[in-house]
């Protein structure tokens, strides 16, 4: 897939993630561990054999900057093409600014478009988990000779699963796209859009630059629906592990569902590695009063208590009688003697004091935000 553009559009709705994403874009949220969600998307580019890869940012993208930096650790940092980013407009870091769209953005950076020197283009987002090889559906773009091809996974009815703000296709027996519908309330089935699209460079420019001129600026809504009868859409289905990062519901679900061996298996080893951001720390320590069952702990920790069906990233210290169960915890969190936390999400950086007692409901988790002393 030499001749396919990469570019990770970080127009991302984060009005569900707000307590994890207040100091950081969703791509920069931690993830099953040691990872950040851009690591997938990243990793399955490379993976596909890319080698060009940009990232439309919206805002807040400092914490992105620091964890990508060159672009090394997913082989990108190249003396030709490898990663650059594209950074959102300028007034878009004033409070009173107005976002317009990702077609804004776009429509900003069209000479670097352009210049590439790859004649197709993949859009993706960071929010969609998966492990794919790009290139049966790059493959199945050409034999259609499709305009666009979108990327969908085929939902049945699940009563514990369902997706907000989820885009649903239509499509018919040959593969055509024929409908779309964006639908904001919870969607538990059908064919749920994965938001990676294939589409030749010419029309991608063609249609950003047709939609700005109009005053549109929603690349799915107004480059894409709008011109379904206009051009030739064709859908790919995908059959394998999916998640989609879109509330602090989804995002408590997917690291939970690393727990489960298959699941982690399939998403971190069967069809290549995720790469991340290498950090040198020392081993976890297991004190002598320490008990540990069905968990993923990172490297770096300290536990002296009880951990049980959670995850717990770098560097987070658990003393003495304390008892995490069914949580999450990110880097450099303190658990006090004495603790007890249960369906809870800590931020970076937080300390929960001795004897404290935090239960949320399986449905409705309780997350403590970055930095706070509780």
């Amino acid at each position: 897939m030499n001749d396919v553009l990469g570019i990770i559009n970080l127009h991302e709705n984060e009005k569900l993630l707000k307590e994890i994403t207040r100091n950081r874009p969703l791509a920069a949220v931690p993830f099953g561990g040691r990872f950040r969600l851009i690591d997938f998307v990243l990793s399955n580019m490379v993976n596909s054999g890319m080698q060009h890869v940009g990232i439309v940012a919206k805002s807040k993208y400092r914490a992105l900057m620091d964890h990508i930096r060159s672009g090394k650790e997913w082989d990108l940092a190249r003396k030709r093409n490898g990663l650059f980013i594209l950074p959102p407009p300028d007034h878009v870091h004033y409070s009173n600014s107005i976002y317009k769209g990702d077609l804004e953005n776009f429509h900003n950076h069209l000479d670097s478009i352009k210049k590439s020197q790859q004649r197709y283009v993949l859009i993706a987002g960071s929010h969609t988990i998966c492990n794919i090889d790009y290139n049966d559906a790059f493959q199945f773009h050409l034999n259609k000779k499709a305009d666009i091809t979108i990327m969908y996974k085929k939902e049945l009815p699940d009563k514990e699963k369902s997706f907000s703000m989820a885009t649903v296709l239509n499509v018919d027996e040959e593969g055509r796209v024929i409908d779309m519908e964006v639908k904001a309330d919870k969607t538990d089935c059908g064919n749920i859009c994965m938001e990676i699209f294939f589409i030749a460079k010419e029309l991608l420019v063609k249609i950003v630059e047709d939609c700005v001129a109009r005053g549109e600026f929603d690349f799915i809504k107004e480059g894409i629906i709008k011109n379904l009868t206009r051009y030739k859409v064709f859908g790919y289905g995908y059959n394998g592990y999916m998640a989609k990062i879109n509330s602090i519901q989804a995002y408590y679900r997917a690291n939970m569902s690393l727990l489960n061996p298959e699941v982690w298996i399939e998403l971190f080893n069967k069809m290549g590695p995720i790469y991340t951001k290498v950090k040198d720390t020392p081993p976890t320590t297991y004190r002598e009063n320490a008990s540990v069952k069905n968990s993923m702990i990172a490297n770096g920790c300290v536990i002296e208590g009880t951990v049980e069906n959670s995850i717990l990233f770098r560097n987070v210290i658990v003393r003495k009688g304390a008892h995490i169960k069914n949580s999450i915890l990110m880097q450099k969190c303190e658990i006090w003697p004495d603790v007890m936390l249960e369906n809870v999400i800590c931020d970076k950086d937080v300390k929960i004091t001795q004897g404290k007692r935090l239960i949320g409901d399986p449905n409705y988790v309780m997350v403590i935000e970055k930095g706070m002393v509780v």
